[in-house]
């Protein structure tokens, strides 16, 4: 009877651990609860219901139902394939660093301490109060190009770019959201621009307009970050709406001495995922290649432009 007490006990937080993080979900609250203290417990209470032999089966049973739940949340229909697998090179690895804690946690006849496991669940409110609390951190992400063509040449596809083909990269393809094309209403400070994505348009009120220097506007309409890929007709986990948002943008233009012109593309935004520099990593990366295929567009069209006026004046003089 002494026996079946720790694995009630390891059942019963288990499914306890399930339903708080089905709860996080339906709530919105992805931060360190979620995806780092969640795992560890996970991890812990996995080894201390297996009662593995050796610190790599700990690990492994730890790694193990981590992973298993992330895929039960995406059979559920909870998240999409994609914020599984972003989410999988963190949750994963503490899920494992869970399980070798309760093995260390041995004694000399093989018990098991709870002490590890209670520190976690001890830690959890902890955790979710500042998942609660804490303001939402904001980031910049800066990427440049050189564009063989005048500030001039390069001024007028920086307000408004022709349709971009079809993008080829995985990950567009895979749902994160693209741009397409943009377009503008009015001309100087008060205009509106709006830059379309294959989930909607970003509405973006130009601040500064000092042609053909800087264009500087702020944002106040963020499509959705991505469509997730789920067995599910339509999936909107909130993590879509307000979790990841634009707050300024502009573009510098720069002149070089050899005629050409530095373009610079400039993101502020904030997110409200927890640990904020893990899910830095995946934000900076795709906002960055977001720059670079609007910035190449506009190489592409005012390099096209400065090709033409510079063979006008050789057919003129024939």
């Amino acid at each position: 009877m002494k026996r079946a007490v720790p694995y009630a006990v390891g059942a019963i937080l288990f499914f306890l651990s399930l339903f708080a993080g089905f709860w996080m979900i339906h709530a919105g609250l992805y931060g360190w609860t979620l995806f780092a203290v969640g795992p560890s417990l996970l991890g812990a209470i996995a080894c201390w219901l297996v009662r593995p032999e050796s610190a790599r089966r700990a690990i492994s049973t730890g790694m193990l139902c981590t992973f298993a739940l992330l895929l039960f949340f995406f059979l559920l229909g909870w998240e999409g394939i994609i914020c599984i697998l972003m989410a999988a090179p963190l949750a994963v690895p503490l899920g494992a660093l869970g399980g070798w804690l309760v093995y260390r946690a041995r004694d000399r006849r093989g018990k098991i301490e709870t002490s590890g496991v209670a520190m976690l669940l001890v830690l959890s409110p902890a955790s979710l109060l500042w998942d609660v609390k804490a303001p939402p951190a904001v980031f910049e992400v800066r990427t440049a190009i050189e564009i063989a063509a005048t500030p001039e040449q390069v001024w007028k596809h920086v307000v408004t770019f022709s349709e971009l083909p079809e993008p080829t990269e995985w990950y567009f393809r895979a749902g994160i959201a693209y741009p397409q094309r943009a377009r503008i209403e009015g001309s100087g400070p008060g205009a509106v621009r709006y830059c379309e994505f294959s989930t909607g348009p970003f509405v973006e009120p130009i601040d500064v307009w000092d042609e053909p220097r800087l264009l500087r506007f702020h944002v106040t309409s963020n499509p959705p970050p991505m469509r997730e890929q789920s067995i599910y007709s339509k999936l909107e986990p909130k993590h879509l709406h307000g979790y990841l948002v634009s707050e300024q943008g502009q573009f510098l233009l720069t002149p070089l001495a050899n005629g050409h012109t530095r373009l610079e593309g400039t993101t502020r935004y904030r997110h409200g995922l927890w640990p904020a520099q893990y899910w830095r990593l995946w934000s900076d990366a795709i906002i960055h290649r977001i720059h670079l295929r609007v910035l190449n567009q506009i190489r592409v069209l005012a390099e096209a432009d400065a090709t033409s006026t510079a063979q006008t004046p050789s057919k003129s003089t024939k």
